[in-house]
Parts: structure tokens; C-alpha cells; sequence
């Protein structure tokens, strides 16, 4: 079983990636999102001081994100009116822009906006020539660069011009695998393959209601796939992921297409040294329905016990190797 880890500020320092690696990581992933492309090849030289397991540079993708926000988070009041501005603006109670940039030009009257999981609700009562009105429908504290979506399909480019510049450094430094968030289409797995070159490995995000649309020529075309189990929770309901999820590993498995899963595997464990019951079953149960691999996201790169949370991974996927169904009760607290 495979262990991506993602660093951030948490667990980018030489410890913390020494101890991981330790626990036999497969990848060790960047995320775009939440890194500036200026930076990228820096970032890269340092792990790479620190460590030989190979780098991932996980792509911004088709993606809608609000831009920075007054002192890293402000408050949207329910009921109040605020401004969407097309350019990028620093945003505040009153305020907010998004990217990529301009996107908000494709807003309509009517339009629904989702910041940060339903954190904050926006409705778009008017649009002018500079920028639109939304009122606030539920409130709520807005900090920089969340996930943000609407129910309506916009046109958004499958890789942005970040993304470009962040992979020509990445092929420069030799980095073979990139994984392309909110792979939509198997011509977007394409695109990102030309971009990437042909002895790269891609990774393909399953994260929206088009991804699981165009699935199986997605994993036909991808060298493995990734279910985001966040993202596409904003997309579908959220009783419907446990059941998408074995549907998704299923169709991988019949194509011999790797599959790994993230998002809330060991949520707890950000703010507190041991995971829950209820998390190390999932972590399971996961796996034995036919995950290739974990993805460690939140947990390793914001949270407070990274290195623990990879060793609990571990451990944990050490336990489903000895498993069997014919395990005994004395063989399971045995061994």
C-alpha cells in the first residue's frame, strides 16, 4: 500500500520529512494551490536535500478559489450585500475577487456561489461592467484561497497558466509525476500528458460530477487516479460518497488503473495526537475494498502530529497486509 504525503507548513522542515519518508512514502506532494509558482523550485531543492522519495506537483486545475482576504480572513454577515470584483482586489467584509482571474465575469443574477465547503453562501443579485453584487445567504468567517463552486459548469481551463509555469520547473529539476486536479475529461488527462511529457506519470484527480461522468476513458488514459473525496463531496451529496467511492475503486480495479483516496482519512488527528474509532475504519475499509494507496493531505500539511499521522497510516495498512477472512480472533490480537 502506497502513502502519499502532502508538506506544507507543518512538516516542510528536514525532521519531519526525514521521519516520514522513514515510513516508506511513495510520493511526497506539492500542492499548487497553496504554493507560488515563484517558490516551486526552491520547495523542490530542499526536499530533495532532505530526502530521496520522489516529488508530486499537484496542479491547480479547473478550479474556483477566492484570492487573499484582510488579515487572512474576514467575516460575511448574513444578509448583507457584498462586492464580487473581476480584477483582484484584497478582500474584507465587504469585498471578495476570485480565480482564476476574471472568472467572476462568467457569474449570472441567480448564480449560487459555495465558499469553503458551505462555509459561506453568496447569491448574485447584479452584475455590472467592473464587477456583481451577492448577497449573503448563510455568513460566515471567509479566509484566503477557498474552494469555491457554483451549480452551473463554467469555462475553466483544465490546467491553469500556473500550472504551466510550476511543471516547466518541476520537468527542469527532473520531477516525473504530476497529478492534474479536477481532471474532467480523458482530452484534459491528454493535455496535461503534453505537458508533462510522455515518460511522466499522471495522476487524475476524480473530483467533480464530469469526472465521474467521462470516468472510465479517464482511467483508461491516466497512469492512476485519485479520489478526492472533498472536492467531490461540493458536487454531489455527501450520502453519496461512501457509494461512489467503492464504484470508483471498482472501475480503476477492472482496468488495472492504480487508485489511491484522500481527504478525511485522519481529520482528527490535525488537532489531536490519535485518530477516532470511526476514522481508522474508514482508513480500512478503504483499503480493503481495493485502494492502492493513501493520500495524507490536511493532516501532514497543516496539522499538529504529521509525522504521526503517516506512522498510523502505516501501521494501519501493515494490519491489512496480515488480514485475511479467515483471520482468527487470536491471530488478529496476536500479530
Amino acid at each position: 500500500m502506497k502513502i502519499l504525503a502532502t508538506l506544507g507548513p507543518s512538516s516542510m522542515n528536514e525532521q519531519t520529512v526525514r521521519q516520514c519518508a522513514e515510513q516508506d512514502i511513495h510520493l511526497f506532494r506539492i500542492n499548487l494551490s497553496h504554493t507560488r509558482a515563484e517558490d516551486i523550485g526552491d520547495v523542490i531543492n530542499q526536499i530533495r536535500q532532505w530526502t530521496d522519495v520522489p516529488i508530486c506537483l499537484d496542479s491547480e486545475g479547473a478550479q474556483i478559489r477566492n484570492q487573499n482576504m484582510k488579515d487572512g480572513a474576514s467575516t460575511f454577515v448574513q444578509g448583507a450585500v457584498v462586492t464580487i470584483a473581476y480584477e483582484t482586489v484584497v478582500g474584507d467584509e465587504n469585498t471578495i475577487s476570485f480565480t482564476p482571474l476574471g472568472i467572476a465575469r462568467q457569474f449570472e443574477v441567480g448564480d449560487e456561489i459555495r465558499l469553503d465547503f458551505n462555509g459561506v453562501h453568496l447569491k448574485v443579485v447584479d452584475k455590472g461592467g467592473d464587477s456583481c453584487s451577492a448577497k449573503v445567504i448563510r455568513g460566515g468567517v471567509v479566509g484566503s484561497n477557498k474552494a469555491a463552486d457554483i451549480d452551473r459548469v463554467l469555462d475553466l481551463q483544465p490546467i491553469t497558466d500556473k500550472d504551466v509555469k510550476a511543471i516547466e520547473i518541476g520537468k527542469k529539476r527532473g520531477i516525473k509525476n504530476f497529478a492534474l486536479s479536477f481532471a474532467n475529461t480523458a482530452e484534459d488527462v491528454r493535455q496535461m500528458r503534453q505537458l508533462c511529457g510522455a515518460d511522466a506519470r499522471i495522476i487524475s484527480k476524480i473530483e467533480s460530477r464530469s469526472g465521474l461522468t467521462h470516468l472510465r476513458d479517464i482511467l483508461k488514459e491516466t497512469d492512476e487516479a485519485l479520489i478526492d473525496r472533498g472536492d467531490l463531496s461540493r458536487q454531489v451529496p455527501l450520502e453519496k460518497i461512501p457509494f461512489l467511492q467503492r464504484r470508483i475503486i471498482s472501475s480503476a480495479k477492472s482496468l488495472h488503473t492504480p487508485i489511491y483516496v484522500a481527504t478525511n482519512l485522519l481529520e482528527s488527528m490535525i488537532h489531536t495526537h490519535a485518530p477516532t474509532r470511526a476514522e481508522l475504519n474508514d482508513v480500512v475499509s478503504t483499503l480493503l475494498m481495493g485502494a492502492d494507496g493513501a493520500v495524507l493531505a490536511a493532516e501532514t500539511a497543516i496539522g499538529k502530529y504529521p509525522i504521526d499521522a503517516v506512522r498510523m497510516i502505516r501501521t494501519l495498512a501493515n494490519e491489512v497486509e496480515k488480514w485475511t477472512d479467515c483471520s482468527t480472533i487470536e491471530e488478529i490480537l496476536n500479530s
